[in-house]
């Protein structure tokens, strides 16, 4: 029972790295999160909700790309738009979709000054995906639904690959 204990703790710990965790964030605590990435790794954020069709349309193709690009250098964050209420239907969404990691939702509050602290050319218009460089600085942005090749790239210019 010794022996297996370490062993089980380190199955534990390594397992909880790779699991889905969903926190509520302002503008401020999404901004913090970029900052993070500063000097390391280019950042993309895709703002997302439940009942948005176009943005489940997309999501499946974003989730390949974090795959696929996420050893390259590309962080890629979801931020749901949806009420606090639909917590546990975002958590259970993102976790069927294969999203793991930390993923966030707004906070409840003043969307128009949450849209405008995130970007002032953003409309508020679903979906928003908004890419940062490797030093933190904005390299692309776009409302709507696009297709993967779009996506790509930005996250290459975003590389720089």
């Amino acid at each position: 029972m010794k022996k297996i204990l370490p062993f089980l703790l380190i199955f534990i710990l390594g397992c909880d790295k790779e699991a889905l965790s969903l926190k509520t964030v302002d503008a401020f605590d999404i901004n913090n999160q970029i900052n993070k990435h500063k000097g390391s790794e280019a950042v993309l954020i895709n703002f997302w909700a439940t009942y948005c069709a176009p943005c489940i349309e997309e999501f499946p193709m974003i989730v390949d790309l974090s795959n696929k690009y996420n050893e390259k250098g590309m962080k890629i964050y979801f931020i749901s738009a949806d009420w606090l209420d639909r917590k546990k239907e975002v958590f259970d969404f993102l976790k069927e979709k294969g999203v793991k990691g930390l993923s966030f939702i707004k906070e409840e509050g003043n969307d128009n000054n949450f849209i405008n602290e995130i970007s002032i050319d953003w409309s508020g218009a679903l979906p928003f995906t908004i890419v940062y460089d490797k030093n933190g600085n904005i390299s692309d942005f776009w409302e709507m639904k696009k297709n993967k090749n779009r996506f790509e790239s930005a996250i290459i210019k975003a590389l720089k690959l």
